[in-house]
């Protein structure tokens, strides 16, 4: 019987008892693929995700598909993942997409911008809203093929040397700010500086920069931070759901078989969801530490909030005008924002308040 007419008459319970799976399942290619991340291996969430996905990847092809992790500076600068997946130099980058804003402020809508949608209402929009469609035409500009891989949740606001009483304390501040942050925030008066995570420590301890925001309690006390700034600001209102992005070059991943292609979708969203966990467990503990190590809590005060939020929104309304891509995204963004946000305001934040109140 020829192996065509065994296979379709047979089925693959037959297949499986005539001992012939092996040839079909280990048909795919062997494959060497490089991640170059923008950030240092010692933060083990943000460089973490790679491996998370790496290792994701390599279990389900047992072993055939290796992808090795590249940390900022090994293989090319953090900020140089996105021309460097682009031009094939490497096959894949882990990034925050907000990065590239100075290329093009559309890349913020893949990450976070200020006053945009949380971690669930990010991984909403992506998954099943249009925002990985029109994400996905936006970088075919550029040769790149996105998939969401991990979320760090709302965000604190950083650290100061001084307390920040009203918006006029913001005026000639040096803050290290990635991002949209940053040109939102230079309307009031900051000058911002968009430093690699690895540097940040050294530039508030030289006073090269007055104040530091990166990411929240977990990653900010192994960067030490609270060691050359005291003063620490909630809420960082400008990464409310930052969105991590898996950048694969289209021309390598198009060459990819379906299954293989299938496979990298799961284990980036495999590593979407474990990075938030990571997240979420972490952060409450090392917030404990970094109080008893002398940080003093702060809230933004209302009138910083306030000019902020309109300053963003002036920001948006100039680009919609300007940008034809950042126009057609962010319509869409912002109408599910709209949508969403009326729908956390009765589950989400109502029972948050009460629970938050309560003493347990």
């Amino acid at each position: 019987m020829q192996r065509r007419s065994f296979v379709n008459h047979a089925g693959i319970a037959g297949v499986l008892a005539a001992g012939m799976a092996p040839a079909i399942v280990h048909a795919q290619a062997t494959l060497r693929w490089r991640i170059a991340s923008s950030f240092p291996k010692s933060l083990d969430t943000l460089f973490g995700v790679a491996d998370v996905f790496a290792k994701k990847v390599s279990d389900m092809t047992g072993g055939k598909f290796v992808i090795t992790t590249h940390a900022a500076g090994e293989l090319m600068p953090a900020f140089g993942v996105l021309d460097g997946v682009s031009n094939g130099t490497v096959e894949m980058a882990g990034t925050a997409p907000y990065y590239f804003f100075g290329k093009d402020p559309t890349y913020a809508l893949d990450c976070a911008i200020p006053f945009g949608l949380n971690s669930r209402q990010m991984t909403a929009w992506l998954y099943e809203g249009n925002g990985l469609k029109l994400m996905r035409e936006f970088y075919a500009k550029v040769g790149i093929v996105n998939f969401p891989m991990g979320n760090t949740g709302a965000q604190m606001g950083g650290w100061f040397r001084k307390e920040i009483n009203s918006v006029a304390d913001l005026k000639g501040l040096k803050f290290r700010i990635g991002g949209f942050g940053g040109k939102v925030l230079e309307s009031l008066g900051v000058v911002a500086q968009n430093i690699p995570g690895g540097e940040i420590y050294q530039a508030l301890e030289k006073g090269t920069i007055d104040a530091a925001e990166w990411v929240g309690p977990y990653d900010d006390l192994k960067l030490g931070l609270n060691k050359v700034a005291p003063h620490y600001y909630y809420p960082g209102f400008w990464e409310v759901g930052p969105n991590l992005s898996l950048y694969v070059n289209q021309k390598a991943y198009e060459g990819l078989s379906g299954e293989y292609k299938a496979i990298i979708e799961a284990a980036a969203a495999y590593a979407h969801t474990d990075m938030q966990a990571r997240y979420d467990y972490r952060n409450p503990a090392a917030l404990r530490t970094l109080v008893s190590q002398g940080a003093k809590l702060h809230a933004f005060p209302k009138d910083v909030m306030s000019a902020a939020f309109k300053s963003a929104e002036q920001v948006y309304s100039d680009l919609s005008n300007s940008n034809p891509a950042w126009k057609k995204i962010y319509a869409d963004y912002s109408n599910y924002r709209r949508e969403a946000n009326l729908w956390f305001r009765f589950a989400e934040a109502g029972v948050d308040d009460f629970m938050q109140s309560q003493k347990l």
